[in-house]
């Protein structure tokens, strides 16, 4: 339950950003196709600046709307600290790449971040229906059902997982993504690596999956995930095990009785 003025007005402005993010995700329901005619890099390009254009020009609206004092991260791909105040950090086609391909792994977010805190999150599957939100201090839902994290106690036993950022990574980047994959599948039971970054840790915060961890950070890919696992009682700090924040230079999200392990595994990796 919100535990303060501050908490009980962010659970307030839930329905509306809720509202925004399912209408968001019908018209791109409308537009999505498991048949992909796409060829060169520039069909790619292309079709993702066609999706986020349509998608923002109906999200955008109504969340400035219900909170006409946030201001807008104009750049998806951004990272790093925000000005303080209010923000409104969304990816209106996050996994675009997958869209566009006819995959499904693709969803709507929209997050508020206070002070370079998220604090109210929202993150809509079209194609199955599910809406996962959270709200600082009133734990973390999926269709209103509170979620739990994991309860596994032994890396050998996890589901863990990973992927890049975005395109055009460093070439020092795509090496500690490598070599963190080879410590993982050493040390835990399966290690998956796909994008985008939500669409895993929506699955740690729900307990299916134990841990996801990236290097680099786009802001937009990781604050709706980490609120939601964190509200949902995993641990959110950055591979070394220090708490994680918008300037951190990794993320590492877990459920709590692998955290420790996880950590062991990731920090020797430089």
């Amino acid at each position: 339950m919100p535990t303060s003025p501050e908490s009980a007005e962010d659970e307030a402005l839930l329905p509306a950003v809720i509202a925004a993010v399912k209408t968001t995700g019908e018209h791109l329901r409308h537009r999505f196709s498991p048949h992909a005619p796409l060829d060169s890099r520039e069909d790619v390009v292309a079709a993702i600046h066609a999706n986020d254009a349509a998608a923002l020009a109906i999200l955008r609206e109504p969340l400035q709307r219900a909170r006409p004092g946030a201001g807008w991260a104009e750049d998806e791909l951004e990272s790093g600290a925000l000005p303080a105040g209010e923000w409104w950090v969304t990816d209106p086609v996050e996994g675009n790449i997958n869209h566009i391909h006819g995959m499904t792994d693709w969803a709507v977010t929209a997050t508020l971040v206070r002070d370079n805190r998220p604090v109210l999150t929202a993150v809509h599957l079209p194609l199955t229906g599910d809406t996962y939100t959270a709200v600082r201090g009133g734990g973390a839902h999926l269709n209103g059902v509170r979620l739990r994290p994991s309860a596994k106690t032994r890396l050998d036993g996890a589901l863990v997982g990973t992927g890049q950022a975005k395109p055009g990574e460093t070439s020092q980047t795509f090496d500690l993504i490598g070599r963190s994959v080879t410590a993982m599948l050493n040390a835990a039971l399966v290690t998956r690596v796909s994008v985008p970054a939500t669409l895993q840790l929506i699955h740690v915060a729900a307990g299916r999956m134990d841990v996801f961890w990236q290097y680099s950070q786009v802001r937009s890919g990781l604050v709706a995930g980490a609120l939601l696992v964190a509200e949902a009682g995993g641990r959110v700090t950055d591979t070394h095990g220090k708490p994680w924040s918008l300037t951190s230079e990794d993320f590492l999200a877990a459920a709590p009785g692998v955290h420790p392990a996880a950590v062991d595994v990731l920090s020797a990796i430089h």
